[in-house]
This record gives C-alpha cells, structure tokens and sequence, in this order.
C-alpha cells in the first residue's frame, strides 16, 4: 500500500524535515559512510515555493471587497 501526500502534508513534513536539519549537523561521517543533507537555503527556498504553490490554489483573489456607505445617510 502506497500513501499519497496531500499537498498540506508535504508542507508540515518539509517544515519538520528544515526545523531537524537546522538543530542536526550539515555533513555527517561514520564507519559505514557519509551523509549530507541540502543546505538550509535550498530547503527554505523550497518551503517557500510550495507555501506561494499552496496560496496560489487558495480561493478568491486575496483580498475582500466591501460596500462601504456613511453613517449619517438614508
């Protein structure tokens, strides 16, 4: 069985993934290899892209239009 990631999904895990990857170290190395993550920059720069990606689907234009109309008149 396959799980599918929503959109909102992939997001909280990309926030989790940049919040370890910061308190971790960049480059790791041990006995049975090494390993080094995506700089902090381009994890960002991806947290960004899909939060813009996920606002741009959002409905409505951004902003709200209200008739306004003064107090004294009938």
């Amino acid at each position: 069985m396959t799980a599918v990631l929503e959109p909102h999904d992939v997001a909280d895990t990309l926030d989790n993934s940049i919040k370890t990857n910061a308190e971790g170290p960049a480059k790791a190395s041990g006995d049975s290899g090494s390993v080094e993550q995506h700089k902090l920059t381009e994890q960002i720069a991806a947290d960004k892209y899909l939060e813009s990606k996920k606002a741009s689907r959002a409905k409505g234009l951004g902003i709200k239009l209200a008739k306004i109309s003064p107090g004294g008149t009938v």
